[in-house]
This record gives C-alpha cells, structure tokens and sequence, in this order.
C-alpha cells in the first residue's frame, strides 16, 4: 500500500513537501528534535592531532618571546633615561676625582681689550685644593643664609693663580639634589639673572695655601666676586690681587675689572662645563633586569 505523505502525520521523517515543510531535505522542529549525525571514532582523531599542533605551536611561540625577553637589552623610557642622566651628573661631585673637577691648569678667552683675534689664550695654575667644606664652611654668611635652606650638599674649593702671577681665584663648586634646586639658589643668589662682577656678592669664602702665592689669600682680601648656574651645581668664584693688598675698589679700573671678571668667570665655565656635562643615554648591558 502506498503512502500519501500529504496526510500521513509527521513522524520525525524527512517531508518532501516544501511549500508544507520546508525546503527539501531540511528537518522541520514541531517539538521533537532531528536526528543527530554520529561521527566514528576514528574521524576526530586527526581533528585532535590538529589541535594538539596548535597548541603546542603556541606555547613554544610563548616561551621563545619570554626567552628572548629575559636575555635581550632592557628598553628604558625616554622619563626614565633623564632621570638616569640627571641621577648621573648630580652625583658627579662624589665619583670624580678632586683633580678632575679641579684641571692642574684651566685655560679661558682673555677680555675684549686683550684679544687679538682668537690666538691669545690665558692660563690659570692650581695652588691647591681644599677639603669638603659644609656650606656654612665654605661661603661667605650672605651666600650661606641662601644656599644653605635652598638644599646645598656640599662645597669644593680651589684656588688659581693667573699666568701672570698678578691674581689669584677661589673656585666654590656647590652641589645641589637637582638642577631645579640649583636654579632656584642661583636665582635667590644673583636676582638679575648674571654673574655679579665688579662687586663683593655673596660667595665663596677665599681658600689660602701656605708656600704658595695664596698663602695670604683670605676673604678679607676678596676684590670682586659672581656666580655661574650649570645643571645641579653653582660655581662660585672671588678674585683677589696676588701681591697681598687689601681689598680696593676695582670699579673704577675698567682693565683690572675686565680681566678679572674674564679670569673668573672663564674658570668657572670651564668647571662647571666638565661637571655638567649631559652624559651618553644609558643603555643595558643585555642581563636580566639589566
């Protein structure tokens, strides 16, 4: 007997009928559930070995990157390399030897009225270099009351005499935590903004050396007296005449002003551009953690 599948009621049977049922060869839910194809075994085992490559590709991709992150250089922030840098040049004053922030001899431009087109160059000598002096210790008490609350660390002295042997200088080298608090003491120190020359400004105390053309070199005797700001540091200079005399009015002279205001102030760039010099970008050296 043939059966009329347009009247037959549906029994989970695949229907022929589209415009009823759907399209051909489609499954139509009226609450039961089609039938569920059933894979062998033996088809999911490569779709399993598949998958096992993959994963294991991965982690050896995952443990190659962490290899090569643990022996390659570390990368340090362009933050963290100026913070590198500036730690760097601040500690100068402790790591460098006395000789090297204090040359044996210091050459500087000579002033306007001596210079022959740019062959003439001046020459300091050291006399001496004295011990670590505290900021109270080493500079005058107006200087002190200003760089003592703005943070100073400590003060580096030396004393120079000029070629000619006609004066002498004390190079104070004040160190400073950081540059913005070296700044501000500068600031505080000279308000315009320059080097003070031509008069006694705050400064450094005058260092004497026995035996030398500085043994009778002291503060009393100080002629004129400025300031350099560079990075971390103040470079403090006074000048005084060599043969002993007391302190004069230089003002007046405009030679003797202008040639020690280009001896002071020559020395003290050339120290203060040996200490605050920007240093190379640190790099690591490729170890863990550097």
């Amino acid at each position: 007997m043939a059966i009329d599948w347009g009247r037959q009621p549906w029994n989970g049977e695949r229907r022929a009928d589209p415009g009823q049922w759907g399209q051909p060869g489609q499954w139509v839910d009226q609450g039961q559930q089609p039938p569920v194809s059933q894979d062998h075994p033996g088809r999911r085992r490569p779709r399993l070995a598949i998958a096992a490559l993959v994963l294991g590709a991965v982690a050896m991709i995952f443990s190659g990157y962490q290899v090569y992150s643990a022996i390659m250089p570390r990368k340090f922030t362009p933050g963290q390399q100026r913070q590198i840098m500036a730690w760097e040049v601040a500690s100068r004053w402790r790591q460098l030897p006395a000789g090297a922030i204090f040359p044996a001899t210091v050459t500087y431009p000579p002033p306007q009225q001596l210079d022959d087109g740019g062959t003439l160059t001046m020459t300091t000598r050291r006399l001496g270099i004295a011990p670590q002096a505290t900021c109270q210790e080493g500079t005058d008490p107006a200087a002190a009351a200003v760089l003592g609350p703005g943070g100073c660390e400590a003060v580096l002295r030396a004393t120079y005499v000029d070629g000619t042997g006609s004066f002498l200088v004390t190079i104070g080298v004040v160190a400073f935590p950081s540059a913005a608090q070296a700044t501000a003491a500068e600031q505080r120190l000279s308000p315009s903004g320059t080097t003070r020359a031509g008069a006694l400004a705050p400064g450094v105390q005058a260092v004497p050396f026995p035996g030398t053309q500085a043994s009778g070199f002291t503060s009393a005797r100080r002629q004129l007296s400025g300031s350099l700001g560079a990075g971390p540091y103040i470079v403090l200079y006074t000048i005084g005449y060599a043969d002993g005399r007391p302190k004069v009015a230089v003002s007046g002279d405009e030679y003797t002003l202008a040639e020690m205001t280009s001896m002071g102030q020559g020395l003290a760039g050339k120290i203060a551009g040996r200490l605050a010099a920007s240093p190379p970008a640190p790099h690591c050296p490729g170890v863990p953690g550097c």
